[in-house]
């Protein structure tokens, strides 16, 4: 409540209160966080450092999506905390009702240890300060992202996740991204 009441007394926008700033946001990545759009991340329980760096990105125009852009570009500082904060309150995504092929699951995690995914995102792929959530996040939306940082169109705040994707061919890419939306 303390977090709602700082946010309100600091807002410059017209909402009154931090669910009412964040629904347009929820209106693309989901009521409760989950995102149910095509190629949308889902945002429920993010990693704080992680969101804020992102939404600093899109601010800044550092990574280009005209939504997000449009959407941050009147953010200060302290709204990029908040928004951050308040998106590790909602909760993460539940696994996939469909538990996958055993066979690809069990290859997929063979995959994560391979390339030490399980190492900076944690063993539950829950992510850890500036490295975020993937377990549970929509498989498009990783195959997406897994593509991007492969071809670099897609710039972290530095090189690791070009530079791990290297070696990554497009049929891991498919198998990483279905285990991870099906982890339990």
């Amino acid at each position: 409540m303390l977090l709602a009441l700082s946010f309100i007394a600091a807002s410059p926008l017209s909402a009154a209160t931090l669910a009412e700033r964040a629904a347009p946001c929820l209106g693309c990545h989901g009521e409760k966080g989950t995102s149910e759009m095509e190629n949308t991340p889902s945002l429920g329980a993010q990693q704080p450092a992680y969101a804020l760096i992102q939404l600093f990105m899109f601010r800044e125009k550092l990574r280009i999506f005209d939504p997000m852009n449009e959407m941050a570009k009147d953010f200060t500082d302290d709204d990029l905390r908040i928004f951050s904060d308040y998106l590790a309150t909602l909760p993460k995504p539940a696994p996939l009702a469909d538990a996958g092929d055993p066979t690809r699951m069990a290859s997929a995690r063979t995959l994560t240890q391979q390339f030490r995914c399980d190492s900076c995102h944690n063993a539950d792929f829950s992510g850890r300060d500036n490295i975020p959530r993937i377990a549970n996040q929509r498989e498009d939306y990783l195959a997406k992202t897994l593509r991007e940082y492969k071809d670099n169109s897609r710039h972290g705040y530095d090189a690791t996740m070009a530079d791990v994707m290297q070696p990554i061919t497009e049929a891991q890419i498919v198998e990483l991204a279905y285990f991870l939306a099906r982890v339990r």
